[in-house]
Protein backbone atom coordinates (compact mmCIF):
# COMPACT_ATOMS: atom_id res chain seq x y z
CA UNK A 1 0.00 0.00 0.00
CA UNK A 2 1.15 3.55 -1.52
CA UNK A 3 0.35 6.43 0.64
CA UNK A 4 0.21 9.59 -0.99
CA UNK A 5 2.39 12.82 -0.39
CA UNK A 6 -0.70 14.82 1.76
CA UNK A 7 -1.09 11.48 3.87
CA UNK A 8 2.88 10.96 4.55
CA UNK A 9 2.92 14.65 5.55
CA UNK A 10 0.25 14.23 8.04
CA UNK A 11 2.01 11.30 9.28
CA UNK A 12 5.11 12.44 10.13
CA UNK A 13 3.78 15.57 11.79
CA UNK A 14 1.54 13.37 14.31
CA UNK A 15 4.49 11.54 14.85
CA UNK A 16 6.64 15.15 15.09
CA UNK A 17 3.80 16.25 17.52
CA UNK A 18 3.93 12.92 19.60
CA UNK A 19 7.54 13.02 20.00
CA UNK A 20 7.23 17.11 20.98
CA UNK A 21 4.20 16.26 23.44
CA UNK A 22 6.92 13.46 24.98
CA UNK A 23 9.54 15.43 25.77
CA UNK A 24 7.72 18.48 26.67
CA UNK A 25 6.02 16.73 29.61
CA UNK A 26 9.35 15.09 30.33
CA UNK A 27 10.67 18.14 30.89
CA UNK A 28 8.14 19.47 33.30
CA UNK A 29 8.32 16.27 35.25
CA UNK A 30 11.83 17.38 35.65
CA UNK A 31 11.36 20.99 36.27
CA UNK A 32 8.47 19.71 38.92
CA UNK A 33 10.84 17.23 40.54
CA UNK A 34 13.80 19.59 40.63
CA UNK A 35 11.72 22.38 42.27
CA UNK A 36 10.49 20.00 45.44
CA UNK A 37 13.90 18.49 45.69
CA UNK A 38 15.21 22.00 46.03
CA UNK A 39 12.34 23.11 48.97
CA UNK A 40 13.59 20.00 50.30
CA UNK A 41 16.79 21.13 50.50
CA UNK A 42 15.95 24.21 51.97
CA UNK A 43 14.06 23.15 54.60
CA UNK A 44 16.73 20.67 55.05
CA UNK A 45 19.54 23.50 55.52
CA UNK A 46 16.96 25.51 57.46
CA UNK A 47 16.76 22.89 59.81
CA UNK A 48 20.78 22.41 59.98
CA UNK A 49 21.49 26.12 60.28
CA UNK A 50 18.64 25.96 63.76
CA UNK A 51 20.24 23.06 65.17
CA UNK A 52 23.67 24.40 64.66
CA UNK A 53 22.41 27.49 65.99
CA UNK A 54 21.32 26.16 69.07
CA UNK A 55 24.68 24.24 70.11
CA UNK A 56 27.57 26.61 70.82
CA UNK A 57 31.16 25.71 70.61
CA UNK A 58 31.08 24.99 74.73
CA UNK A 59 27.88 22.58 74.26
CA UNK A 60 29.94 20.72 71.39
CA UNK A 61 32.65 20.24 73.55
CA UNK A 62 30.74 19.47 76.50
CA UNK A 63 28.54 17.08 74.46
CA UNK A 64 32.14 15.76 73.39
CA UNK A 65 33.57 15.53 76.91
CA UNK A 66 30.23 13.49 78.43
CA UNK A 67 30.59 11.51 75.07
CA UNK A 68 34.05 10.64 75.91
CA UNK A 69 33.30 10.34 79.89
CA UNK A 70 30.84 7.59 78.67
CA UNK A 71 33.06 5.69 76.42
CA UNK A 72 35.71 5.63 79.42
CA UNK A 73 32.99 4.12 81.56
CA UNK A 74 31.91 1.60 78.59
CA UNK A 75 35.93 0.31 78.36
CA UNK A 76 36.25 -0.18 82.32
CA UNK A 77 32.82 -1.99 81.75
CA UNK A 78 34.47 -3.76 79.37
CA UNK A 79 37.87 -4.63 80.87
CA UNK A 80 36.42 -6.18 84.17
CA UNK A 81 33.65 -7.59 82.03
CA UNK A 82 36.79 -9.65 80.17
CA UNK A 83 38.55 -9.98 83.63
CA UNK A 84 35.54 -11.85 84.88
CA UNK A 85 35.25 -13.90 82.16
CA UNK A 86 39.30 -14.49 81.71
CA UNK A 87 39.20 -16.39 84.59
CA UNK A 88 39.69 -20.67 83.27
CA UNK A 89 37.01 -22.95 83.59
CA UNK A 90 38.07 -26.05 85.30
CA UNK A 91 35.18 -28.67 85.42
CA UNK A 92 36.14 -29.98 88.60
CA UNK A 93 35.62 -26.51 90.24
CA UNK A 94 31.91 -26.28 88.07
CA UNK A 95 31.30 -29.86 89.67
CA UNK A 96 32.60 -29.18 93.27
CA UNK A 97 30.10 -25.72 93.02
CA UNK A 98 27.48 -28.14 91.75
CA UNK A 99 27.81 -29.96 94.59
CA UNK A 100 27.85 -27.28 97.24
CA UNK A 101 24.51 -25.27 95.63
CA UNK A 102 22.88 -28.73 95.66
CA UNK A 103 23.58 -29.35 99.20
CA UNK A 104 22.63 -26.43 100.36
CA UNK A 105 19.74 -26.08 98.49
CA UNK A 106 18.86 -29.53 99.59
CA UNK A 107 18.27 -31.53 95.66
CA UNK A 108 20.37 -34.32 94.89
CA UNK A 109 22.09 -34.27 91.52
CA UNK A 110 21.03 -37.60 89.97
CA UNK A 111 23.15 -36.89 86.32
CA UNK A 112 25.25 -34.89 85.13
CA UNK A 113 27.05 -34.29 81.89
CA UNK A 114 29.53 -31.99 80.49
CA UNK A 115 31.99 -31.14 77.24
CA UNK A 116 34.19 -27.87 76.44
CA UNK A 117 33.33 -25.94 73.55
CA UNK A 118 34.27 -22.39 72.04
CA UNK A 119 31.96 -20.05 70.95
CA UNK A 120 32.69 -16.95 69.13
CA UNK A 121 30.36 -13.39 70.01
CA UNK A 122 31.09 -11.05 67.84
CA UNK A 123 34.72 -11.69 67.19
CA UNK A 124 35.04 -12.41 70.86
CA UNK A 125 36.36 -15.89 71.42
CA UNK A 126 34.75 -17.63 74.62
CA UNK A 127 35.84 -20.91 76.10
CA UNK A 128 32.40 -22.58 77.08
CA UNK A 129 31.84 -26.06 79.53
CA UNK A 130 28.71 -26.91 78.30
CA UNK A 131 26.60 -28.71 81.34
CA UNK A 132 23.55 -31.17 81.19
CA UNK A 133 22.13 -31.66 85.30
CA UNK A 134 19.47 -33.39 86.64
CA UNK A 135 18.46 -32.94 89.81
CA UNK A 136 15.68 -34.22 92.32
CA UNK A 137 14.24 -32.63 95.11
CA UNK A 138 11.27 -30.29 95.94
CA UNK A 139 10.32 -27.98 93.70
CA UNK A 140 10.77 -25.01 95.14
CA UNK A 141 14.68 -26.33 96.60
CA UNK A 142 14.85 -26.99 92.35
CA UNK A 143 14.01 -23.15 91.96
CA UNK A 144 16.31 -22.29 94.92
CA UNK A 145 18.91 -24.70 93.40
CA UNK A 146 18.94 -23.14 90.20
CA UNK A 147 18.69 -19.40 91.21
CA UNK A 148 22.01 -20.47 93.28
CA UNK A 149 23.27 -21.48 90.40
CA UNK A 150 23.30 -18.46 88.57
CA UNK A 151 24.32 -16.28 91.43
CA UNK A 152 27.86 -18.74 91.86
CA UNK A 153 28.47 -19.12 88.43
CA UNK A 154 27.59 -15.63 87.14
CA UNK A 155 29.21 -16.75 83.24
CA UNK A 156 26.60 -19.17 82.74
CA UNK A 157 23.75 -18.84 80.56
CA UNK A 158 20.90 -21.57 80.46
CA UNK A 159 19.81 -22.65 77.73
CA UNK A 160 17.07 -25.01 79.02
CA UNK A 161 15.11 -25.67 82.19
CA UNK A 162 12.70 -28.61 82.56
CA UNK A 163 11.04 -29.18 85.55
CA UNK A 164 8.70 -32.29 86.43
CA UNK A 165 6.78 -31.82 89.16
CA UNK A 166 5.46 -35.07 88.98
CA UNK A 167 8.55 -37.08 89.55
CA UNK A 168 10.16 -33.86 91.22
CA UNK A 169 13.02 -33.48 89.02
CA UNK A 170 14.65 -31.21 87.02
CA UNK A 171 16.97 -30.66 84.00
CA UNK A 172 18.61 -27.67 83.46
CA UNK A 173 21.42 -27.53 80.55
CA UNK A 174 23.66 -24.63 80.77
CA UNK A 175 26.93 -22.93 79.39
CA UNK A 176 29.88 -21.72 81.39
CA UNK A 177 31.76 -19.03 79.66
CA UNK A 178 35.37 -17.90 79.89
CA UNK A 179 37.39 -15.45 77.82
CA UNK A 180 39.88 -16.42 75.47
CA UNK A 181 42.95 -14.00 74.34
Amino acid sequence: MKLSKTALIFLTGGIFIVVVAIALMTYLEQTQERSRLSLELSAAQLLLSKQAAKLSPEEFSSQKSELESHLAQVESYLDTAKTTLSQSIESDEVADTLLEVAQTCGVEIIGMHSGMTSDNLRGVSFAALSLTVTIKGDVSNQIDFLFELSQQLPTSVDSSIEINAEEQSATCTLRVYAYED
